[in-house]
């Protein structure tokens, strides 16, 4: 067995070539309260109990008229709330939450207007989270069913308590099983992607995971009753996750029961193990628990994946009862070229086609090709080269485990789902062709229009002709879209990436937008997002952007491949010419609308109007427009 010392060094080594992902893991588990929360310790937690004394000082009139003070109430919580709806009633609860509501509105506007709350979507939920109205909402809705005020409030404890525990249970509980996952596939391989936090579910044994942990934390719970259980059978119970981990098809008790006898005579060692962790501790404390958070806590966690590790090999080595099933050899070693090949043949294939054997097009043609996907005619390479890209990518994802430096998915004792995603069937990493994005152009243009005018309609009751234009488009939607399809080609293998390289590009071009067509119509405002939660000037907002975020990835990874794959049906002539004859028509009408702008109610009557119209740009936006 190795010594603490090289357990040490070669958690550190893992912490070294999975630093970023490791540190997210025990990040999560401090955030979700899994382990690790003395780590997110930054400050104590304060009261309001005096808050709500004052508030029901007022309630009783303790206050005389002339020394009567208004009660700050903008920090309460929830329990403050459920409190005083049972102590004076839904009334006096709603009335707190509603000043509560009202004074942070003010300091909302008191302070950085990027903070508005008094318009929008988001603003309205941060408002009623916040205060705690919708809390006050849920009680007088069940209350209403009842006809108990008392009843509804239990009812709702009691639905807060089982949420509260299935929460608990299912995520909390078992994501000690998630992370000793990522770190035992860390020992030996270079690469853990993101994806391997949803390993039990792709198996589909989160549910037994989460029972493993259950029974191991109630067993645990009722030896504490003993005093002398609460040293002993912590460290007999130590090796659970890590053994859910690699088999979560074992049964409750058989894993305990095997992590009982793995640690038969290790329990002192182990537990000298975690002491030569204290210093660094201290050091966490000194900094606050951010020196845990970025190194103590994946480091140590790094170390005892490798201590398992020793473990493991002895009870094999010994044949321990029930060893035996922990059989994921291929998180120790890596698995022969040949047995490789035999499991990844369709992977293999593909990479012995690599992209590169492709005759690549020279010059600027090349250079569109290759940077922004735009092909001008597909011609019949070009085609064969899409289905070989669209093979690609739907099995890109295992070319790691092919050349070692990944887990091997397929040979992994319990068969993972393999879900051929809609995604990856439509072939997002295709080029299009001018004529194909200029379809693009023109069908995001008539959608955004018809959008904006049915939100409009149904809001307001007017059809209204929505756009500076005074055709059924509105260009922003469409160039948008292209500018999606173009300028972020290389990002689409990556979906976060993609989803926050769109937010960044839609909201400069609204931003843009916003600010020219400002200025060349004389100072007049086509939106305005003033008062919403996370606004920059007026122009956009937090919330619009997360729509363009998602609109970002819809497009991307299917309206787009879905279109093309019509496209590529129709009469290329037929295309061409269609295409040619709406477009001069769009801009004849951007050049008529330069002189003569759509204008009037409904477009730019944003101070008189007073009523919200939704909109892809944020949700509930009034009169937005462009």
């Amino acid at each position: 067995m190795k010594t603490r010392k090289q357990m040490k060094e070669l958690g550190r080594r893992s912490l070294k070539k999975h630093y970023l992902i490791f540190v997210a893991a025990c990040l999560i588990a401090s955030f979700l309260g899994s382990e690790f929360t003395s780590s997110l310790d930054f400050s104590s937690a304060q009261t309001r109990e005096q808050t709500v004394q004052e508030f029901e000082a007022n309630l009783h009139g303790d206050f005389s008229d002339d020394a009567m003070v208004k009660t700050e109430v903008s920090g309460i919580s929830w329990s403050d709330v459920l409190h005083t709806i049972t102590e004076h009633g839904t009334e006096a609860g709603r009335e707190l939450t509603q000043q509560a509501e009202e004074e942070e509105i003010l300091d909302s506007e008191k302070g950085n207007p990027a903070f508005g709350r008094t318009r929008g979507v988001l603003s309205g939920i941060v408002n009623q989270l916040s205060s705690g109205s919708i809390i006050v909402t849920m009680v007088a809705a069940i209350a209403s069913i009842t006809g108990s005020k008392n009843l509804g409030v239990l009812i709702l404890i009691a639905l807060g308590a089982l949420g509260a525990f299935a929460f608990w249970f299912f995520v909390v509980n078992v994501f000690q099983v998630v992370t000793r996952r990522v770190f035992l596939e860390g020992m030996i391989y270079d690469r853990v992607t993101s994806q391997r936090f949803t390993f039990l579910m792709r198996i589909r044994k989160w549910l037994k995971a989460s029972w493993i942990m259950f029974v191991k934390y109630v067993f645990y719970t009722l030896w504490c009753a003993t005093i002398v259980g609460i040293a002993i059978k912590r460290y007999s119970y130590y090796l659970v996750p890590y053994i859910a981990a690699e088999n979560p098809d074992m049964t409750a008790r058989e894993t305990v029961t095997l992590s009982r006898k793995m640690m038969d005579g290790h329990k002192w060692e182990c537990f000298v193990f975690e002491l030569s962790f204290v210093g660094w501790q201290i050091l966490g404390i000194f900094t606050m628990g951010v020196f845990n958070i970025f190194y103590t806590n994946p480091y140590k966690v790094a170390a005892f994946t490798r201590y398992y590790a020793e473990l493991r090999s002895e009870a094999l080595a010994k044949h321990i009862p029930g060893s035996e099933r922990l059989c994921d050899t291929y998180l120790y070693e890596k698995a022969g070229e040949e047995l490789i090949r035999a499991t990844y043949p369709d992977v293999i294939r593909v990479m012995d086609a690599p992209e590169g054997k492709k005759e690549k097009m020279q010059g600027w043609r090349g250079f569109l090709a290759d940077n922004f996907g735009i092909l001008f005619l597909r011609r019949p390479q070009d085609r064969a080269y899409e289905r070989h890209q669209a093979e690609y990518v739907r099995i890109h994802s295992m070319v790691d485990d092919v050349q070692g430096e990944a887990y091997p998915v397929r040979l992994y004792p319990i068969p993972e789902e393999e879900r051929r995603k809609l995604v990856q069937s439509l072939n997002y990493m295709r080029h299009y062709t001018v004529w194909a994005l200029i379809t693009v152009f023109l069908s995001m243009s008539l959608f955004g229009w018809l959008w904006e005018v049915g939100m409009h309609l149904i809001s307001t009751g007017e059809l209204v002709n929505r756009g500076a234009l005074h055709g059924p488009w509105l260009p922003i939607y469409g160039t948008g879209g292209v500018l999606i399809l173009t300028v972020l080609y290389r990002f689409r293998r990556n979906p976060a990436l993609l989803f926050g390289t769109t937010v960044v590009l839609c909201g400069f071009l609204e931003y843009m937008t916003s600010l020219v067509m400002e200025i060349a119509t004389g100072g007049t405002k086509w939106w305005d997002y003033s008062g919403y939660f996370l606004n920059l000037n007026g122009r956009i907002c937090a919330e619009g952007l997360l729509v363009f975020g998602i609109g970002g990835l819809a497009i991307t990874y299917m309206a787009a491949p879905i279109l093309d794959n019509l496209i590529a049906k129709v009469n290329e002539k037929a295309l061409m010419a269609v295409c040619s004859a709406l477009m001069l028509l769009f801009a004849a009408d951007a050049v008529y609308s330069q002189f003569h702008p759509n204008t009037g109610k409904g477009v730019t009557d944003i101070a008189e109007s007073a009523q919200p119209v939704l909109s892809p740009a944020s949700g509930q936006i009034q009169d937005r427009i462009v």
